[in-house]
């Protein structure tokens, strides 16, 4: 069988069939696998992420396909998830000795950059995400509501908008609050949050983020497959309503028993031809789908300036700092505070990712504009980068890096199945019942490979549950 397209959607749809004794072929247009999720070489040596990319406890998928292809040693799990504001007030979310769901009450109750009455109005709109197991409904519409018109609804208070719900449901989904279905929204706090005391954990590559995929290779090679990069597709053969054959540069055509096309929904959309288009009314809204930016900027400094793993930002256009010297050279740096003393530090200078989800208003703006209002932010936030040198700084801006969660989305996102026999979709634009994240694509492949398996008559499961409810969220299900 043939999967085109090397992203987490197809490599995780390609595994799954491997290990069910199918002879994949794995056709990738970049030179490296991971898709959008992925790391590349500088021409000055340096390996950077084009993103950062990072999982969550609830993320069960992920977390089963890191383990199918060796990876799950490659990414480190943190407890502890630090916020610091520009007057220079911290705080910290982390689950105490209370059963699910008050196990975060203990560091939420002492949260300063939020007031009372921030932290009072946030209490009672998650007691409402809590007492419906999750499923307010007055979201459950076709049409769905905004997040920010849900929260609204809950009378959150302007900060407690902004510096809670807003900086971590834009991280999470890579789009603003009034853009965002409420549904998917909510999802995010009721599975990292309130059902279960590890859904919120936090796991950080601890590699570049290519190294993740060198174990996919193998798996698929292992069972006599093959992985074949700078390999784009030309054109899809069709005769009497069934594809026939793929079709390559160089006049190279390739043909299977069954296609498993894991593109972007955009790509998709201008690859099939209109005899499949015509079959298939489910594909007929891929251009309904729209897609959100995010921006990657990388600074290198002369010395360390945090020893944090990572800082979430509040009120700036910067949300996430993750310094990637700690994460890849733990031993070297201490992560007793925000702030290490110089006598502490390591000898060479220290390599920050900075992220921006969202970054619409960036889009237009050059390189040297945004190196120079996120090293303004840093250096506002982290007392020593205003001595530190910046020795060299990169932008990676993602225009297209998700589809976006708009609310009714989930009308115009296809099943994995379609009307062309032999012929299956994966990616985290389909119904994965996710949003756009990396366990929304792994799923998308694992349902794509048992969705094959069910038309075989040779079944197979592959799908993850999600982490189950535990304490007294089992009371709310």
């Amino acid at each position: 069988m043939i999967v085109i397209g090397g992203g987490l959607a197809g490599l995780a749809a390609g595994v799954a069939l491997a290990d069910s004794g199918w002879r994949v072929k794995l056709f990738e247009l970049r030179p490296y696998l991971g898709g959008r999720a992925t790391s590349y070489v500088l021409p000055s040596g340096e390996h950077v992420d084009n993103c950062q990319h990072v999982t969550l406890g609830c993320c069960t998928n992920l977390d089963d396909f890191y383990r199918r292809v060796g990876s799950a040693n490659k990414v480190k799990f943190f407890d502890r998830l630090f916020f610091l504001d520009p007057q220079g007030r911290s705080g910290a979310m982390q689950a105490g000795i209370l059963p699910a769901p008050f196990h975060m009450m203990g560091s939420f109750a002492t949260f300063a950059p939020l007031s009372l009455g921030d932290r009072l109005s946030i209490a009672r709109a998650m007691m409402r995400i809590l007492f419906t197991g999750g499923k307010p409904k007055e979201v459950a519409t076709p049409a769905g509501i905004s997040m920010l018109d849900w929260l609204r609804s809950q009378k959150q208070t302007p900060h407690a908008i902004e510096r809670f719900w807003r900086v971590v449901l834009v991280s999470a989904l890579d789009e603003e609050l009034d853009r965002t279905d409420a549904r998917f929204g909510i999802d995010v706090f009721w599975k990292a949050f309130l059902s279960n005391r590890t859904g919120y954990r936090m796991g950080v590559p601890a590699v570049p983020l290519a190294d993740l995929y060198d174990g996919c290779r193998v798996a698929i090679e292992k069972k006599g497959g093959e992985v074949t990069l700078r390999a784009p597709v030309r054109g899809i053969l069709v005769e009497n309503g069934v594809v026939t054959a793929m079709q390559f540069d160089g006049g190279r055509e390739e043909s299977a028993d069954a296609y498993v096309f894991a593109l972007p929904h955009t790509a998709l959309d201008n690859l099939l031809p209109q005899e499949i288009k015509s079959a298939n009314p489910a594909l007929a809204s891929l251009d309904k789908i729209k897609v959100s930016p995010i921006t990657g900027v990388h600074f290198w400094f002369d010395r360390p300036v945090t020893a944090e793993p990572f800082i979430t930002l509040l009120d700036t256009n910067v949300q996430w700092v993750f310094n990637k010297t700690a994460l890849y050279h733990p031993g070297e740096m201490s992560s007793r505070g925000p702030n290490l003393p110089e006598e502490s530090a390591v000898s060479s200078g220290q390599y920050l990712q900075l992220v921006i989800s969202a970054s619409y208003d960036l889009l237009k703006k050059s390189r040297e504009e945004i190196i120079d209002l996120c090293l303004k932010e840093i250096r506002q936030a982290l007392p020593l980068a205003r001595e530190a040198q910046l020795v060299k700084a990169t932008v990676i801006k993602e225009a297209s890096a998700t589809f976006s969660p708009e609310p009714g989305v989930d009308r115009f996102r296809p099943p994995q199945t379609t009307n062309t026999p032999g012929l299956f979709l994966a990616g985290d634009w389909t119904a994965t019942g996710w949003p756009s994240t990396m366990e929304g694509a792994v799923r998308s492949g694992y349902l794509a490979a048992e969705a094959l398996l069910r038309s075989t008559g040779t079944p197979a499961k592959f799908l993850q549950p999600d982490l189950l409810p535990t304490g007294l969220s089992r009371l709310f299900t």
